[in-house]
């Protein structure tokens, strides 16, 4: 196995405005930073470790704004994240019943989008729009932690109107 390449270099300068736009977008729309609740419908984790990378050094999420929370009650953003396998589908429906309005759903990656490379399996609805409606869909196996931040921003900046 070949080591994991570094990650590669990010602009101070994108980022500054990357964290003023999702800050003003965030604070517009809800008067507060975004809190973020995960919900894995079946994945391979890949998209799990691109999410993890959000928290390091090179992108440190909470500095634009947004953090992720444990409960669907405290949540304005599901990101689910893998196909919707069957066996998950009435967690995601009680997840978003829980979460207060406004609620947007994100499908994060291929697979959350239209079941991916899992398509077609005995065990697999498809994405999440299976069973929920989808407003943001971020594609990608997986997609770059930069892709899933523009991805929000632009989820957040659609929703001002």
């Amino acid at each position: 196995m070949s080591p994991t390449p570094p990650p590669e270099p990010v602009d101070p300068a994108a980022l500054d405005s990357l964290r003023a736009r999702l800050d003003e977008a965030a604070q517009t729309r809800l008067g507060r930073s975004l809190a973020i609740r995960h919900i894995n419908t079946g994945s391979c984790n890949g998209c799990e470790l691109e999410l993890r990378a959000l928290h390091t050094a090179s992108y440190d999420l909470e500095r634009f704004g947004l953090r992720f929370v444990d409960s669907p009650l405290h949540a304005d953003v599901l990101l689910v994240t893998g196909p919707l396998t069957r066996n998950l589908k009435a967690a995601l429906e009680q997840a978003r019943d829980a979460t207060p309005e406004p609620k947007w759903i994100v499908a994060m990656g291929d697979c959350a989008v239209d079941g991916g490379v899992f398509r077609g399996s005995y065990a697999v609805l498809g994405g999440a729009e299976a069973a929920v409606p989808v407003d943001l869909t971020i594609r990608g196996c997986p997609p770059a932690p930069a892709m899933i931040l523009a991805g929000l921003r632009t989820l957040l900046e659609a929703n001002l109107k």
